[in-house]
């Protein structure tokens, strides 16, 4: 294990978390809010920490295997969110340190699970809207990674850190784009920019104000969720909702394919049986969802149109692990769907989006492949003599691959049951077997949105709960295996 490329890294991952977070700093200074000293100070602990490590522990040797790759993300991703969390604690926005370290969790992972009411969030939009941009910006921060982050910007940056794209990245495969890895991150960079520079744009010539647009491309982009309304987007125009839809759509799609297109290989990024799977599954569940709201009758689906916008809206939000939402708050909030409509969006949850997307879930590619692994399966107890190869996106997939994705799988439900039966300790008001469930699903699967008294906020839950769920939403966006491992004392033996 090379402990000090580990720790040189993650020093220099806390100097970029200086540099960002001068943005919001810049913005509190010009909006004359108080919270610029807040997060001022944050820059300075974060520089501190970063140039110490940075400076102080200086590596011998600059390789980057697996488990340092692994290693490097967890460790990177905890100290961003620990980090993260001091401006809310110092400005007394959110008093309690778990509760804001619950939240930038919750922002870097890019769920959208939050502990404030819509009582908070509203009066936070009048008087704090640095702290609400910063909210936000962490989302658009995660969608990408911190890592790809200092992979694409760093000019030192090794070859090897393929190691680290692959560890950060959501999907059971990470491809190169390009040969060299800081050549990759530098191209999805640029990409994810075009897109959240196009979304935004979109959104002021549909009518949101500045402010607005910003924060709601960077929760679009990165998948994440957080508004800066207590009624999320319902209080926007429906061109609004369509746009941030389509974006969550997009968003929820291999970024690999966009750069096929901006090659003109049309035909390779159409091939994809990944993305006419995600397609086909949001249109078919875009129409069950609509015709449910309309027999429903209810009064924010009251005819043909707004019943489509809505189904197409939570459908998008749901699939693309984003969790915005299109109800209006006089309506109330999920719960008020029709149980198939709620059944359907809570299947979703498992699904999520695309490998290489922003998106989180269990990914299409995986799904797809768990299915064709008990096709497989099938086949071999009709006909055990018989050997049938899987493929996927027209390439064999080998049995240690297929054997990966199963063993995922399995940890994978290890968790959520963990997750929810640790959940049942809480005692909180309201809480119930529905609320449980959803919240281990929403949080491990980064998506924000549960059923039952969770609808409205997290809040209701104790301390050690919201830890829980805190790690449980990384372990999710990182897909389990670099937390585990960071915390598994046999990591850290020197062999």
């Amino acid at each position: 294990m090379n402990y000090r490329v580990i720790f040189n890294t993650v020093g220099k991952i806390g100097i970029i978390l200086a540099v960002l977070l001068c943005i919001p700093t810049a913005l509190a200074v010009a909006l004359s809010e108080s919270s610029w000293w807040a997060l001022l100070t944050t820059v300075g602990i974060s520089l501190a920490v970063g140039l110490v490590f940075t400076f102080a522990v200086r590596p011998k040797s600059r390789a980057i295997f697996s488990k340092e790759g692994l290693v490097i993300v967890a460790l990177s991703w905890i100290y961003v969110s620990a980090i993260g969390a001091l401006p809310f604690v110092i400005s007394g926005a959110i008093p309690n340190y778990i509760d804001a370290f619950f939240e930038m969790c919750s922002g870097f992972s890019t769920t959208g699970a939050t502990i404030l009411t819509g009582e908070n969030i509203d009066a936070m939009y009048l008087t704090d809207k640095a702290l609400l941009f910063w909210r936000s910006f962490t989302h658009w921060i995660g969608g990408m990674g911190v890592i790809v982050f200092l992979m694409a910007f760093e000019s030192g940056s090794s070859n090897r850190g393929m190691h680290v794209l692959r560890a950060e990245m959501p999907g059971p495969t990470v491809d190169k784009i390009v040969p060299r890895a800081r050549s990759t991150a530098q191209i999805l960079y640029l990409l994810y920019i075009g897109f959240t520079a196009a979304e935004i744009v979109a959104l002021l010539i549909a009518g949101m104000p500045v402010f607005d647009s910003f924060v709601h491309a960077f929760g679009t982009a990165g998948t994440g969720g957080f508004g800066v309304h207590s009624d999320s987007i319902a209080g926007y125009n429906a061109a609004c909702q369509w746009i941030i839809a389509a974006f969550m759509v997009l968003f929820g799609i291999n970024f690999n394919l966009y750069y096929l297109w901006i090659l003109r290989k049309f035909k390779s990024a159409f091939r994809s049986t990944e993305l006419w799977i995600f397609i086909s599954v949001i249109v078919a569940s875009s129409a069950v969802v609509s015709v449910d709201l309309a027999l429903a009758d209810l009064p924010f689906a009251s005819n043909a149109h707004d019943s489509v916008r809505q189904a197409v809206f939570q459908v998008a939000s749901f699939i693309s692990t984003t969790g915005y939402s299109s109800i209006p708050a006089s309506a109330g909030d999920i719960n008020a769907f029709p149980l198939l409509s709620k059944g359907l969006l809570f299947l979703l949850m498992f699904i999520g989006g695309c490998a290489g997307s922003t998106g989180g879930g269990l990914k299409v590619s995986r799904v797809a492949i768990l299915c064709l692994a008990v096709r497989k399966e099938l086949r071999r107890v009709v006909h055990p003599r018989n050997a049938t190869a899987v493929k996927f996106e027209g390439k064999t997939i080998s049995d240690e691959a297929l054997n990966g994705v199963v063993r995922y799988f399995g940890l994978y439900m290890l968790i959520l049951a963990a997750t929810f039966v640790l959940l049942c300790f809480d005692g909180g008001t309201g809480l119930t077997v529905e609320s449980n469930v959803t919240a281990a699903v929403s949080c491990v699967n980064n998506i924000g949105p549960a059923y039952g008294v969770v609808a409205g906020g997290y809040y209701m839950y104790n301390w050690f709960s919201k830890l829980v769920l805190s790690f449980a939403m990384l372990i999710g966006r990182l897909e389990i295996y670099p937390i585990l491992l960071t915390f598994a004392p046999s990591t850290w033996i020197r062999r």
